[in-house]
């Protein structure tokens, strides 16, 4: 029936989206969600808001929500956007502040969704190489653009750039917004959000997705100078004027300020991290250094592909990007520490195999 369909859709490109088996016995280290459960602030919080006031639509501006994240990052509310997961909030953005006659830039391995707005909205682009080191290089950013995004640190590469790149960056594009994606920033990166005060070209996105455990709530927000805000608010309030719940609003409101915990979770994260790169370099991979909740790596002996059907024999899933430059890489999740043990047996025993 595509008779019926709009002129545009069918030269869509859809994003594809990790796999979510629904199987119980399944070890999931493929979409880079939150091995540990959400705080029992954002959970209680989710409960006290399971009342009859759900009868009522929810606040349109998410008031509680956008003050949570102001206090934490310093910024005054009308410096702060919210939307249903960072997913959403990029799009936003892609339609308000990155639809111009020049093309956006954004890394040759980069969010793959990055292409799927383009597309979806008609926006130019050119993509920019990373290095042979799978870095991003703030010199090849000195062009003329219509835009620029990138995550920080890169996916699905894991590594980070610091901030007097990122300023670097902003400096020579004055004239441009810069869009930093900051979905894996709290395992180890610095985020961009300090440099608001300094930059009014600079958008800072986030989602409580990954560090706060909240994927299922879905969940993200975006910082920046208040007329960069009144273009997402725009565009927002001319698609959906009430993106949150009353649920979500009141559970990331709570989990962002339920520091203790995260900062833990988080801490949990990394020292796993950590452990795995260094096993997997025992066993012959190159890991890439990451500052995300995965590792990015590739055996010169087994073929990526080779190893994530294995994996997934041993009823273990990651994630392979068959692309160009990454094709023989493998994303790992980090997951618990018994997780990890269990992926580390499973390769070691896959490995000696051969």
């Amino acid at each position: 029936m595509s008779q019926f369909w709009s002129k545009s859709v069918h030269h869509l490109t859809p994003y594809v989206p990790g796999e979510q088996p629904q199987a119980d016995d399944l070890i999931k280290l493929n979409t880079n969600e939150n091995p540990y459960p959400p705080s029992p602030q954002a959970l209680s919080a989710i409960q006290q808001a399971c009342s009859e006031d759900l009868k009522l639509y929810p606040d349109p501006d998410s008031t509680a929500l956008k003050q949570s994240i102001a206090d934490y990052y310093h910024l005054k509310t009308n410096q702060v956007f919210v939307g249903n997961g960072s997913d959403e909030v990029l799009a936003h953005t892609f339609q308000a502040l990155l639809k111009h006659d020049k093309p956006l830039l954004f890394p040759d391995i980069s969010y793959s969704f990055y292409p799927v707005y383009c597309g979806l909205y008609d926006i130019a682009y050119k993509t920019v190489p990373l290095n042979d080191s799978f870095e991003i290089n703030a010199d090849d950013y000195n062009q003329s653009s219509g835009g620029i995004i990138f995550p920080n640190p890169n996916a699905p590469t894991g590594i980070a750039l610091a901030l007097p790149a990122i300023e670097k960056i902003l400096q020579r594009n004055s004239n441009a917004v810069v869009v930093v994606d900051e979905a894996y920033i709290d395992f180890g990166g610095e985020s961009a959000a300090v440099l608001i005060p300094t930059y009014p070209n600079l958008l800072v996105v986030q989602t409580l997705s990954k560090s706060r455990s909240l994927a299922g709530l879905r969940v993200g927000f975006a910082m920046g100078h208040p007329d960069l805000i009144e273009a997402l608010i725009r565009v927002k309030d001319s698609f959906n004027s009430y993106p949150l719940d009353t649920l979500a609003s009141m559970g990331a409101s709570a989990a962002i300020q339920d520091k203790i915990y995260f900062k833990d979770t988080c801490q949990k994260v990394i020292r796993t991290r950590d452990k795995l790169s260094t096993d997997l370099e025992r066993l012959g991979f190159d890991v890439l250094p990451s500052a995300a909740n995965f590792v990015f790596v590739s055996h010169a002996e087994h073929t990526a592909s080779d190893l994530a059907q294995a994996l997934r024999e041993k009823n273990i899933i990651v994630r392979h990007f068959k692309a160009p430059r990454i094709e023989n890489f493998l994303r790992i999740t980090v997951g618990t520490d018994a997780q990890c043990e269990q992926l580390m047996q499973s390769l070691s025993a896959i490995i000696s195999k051969t």
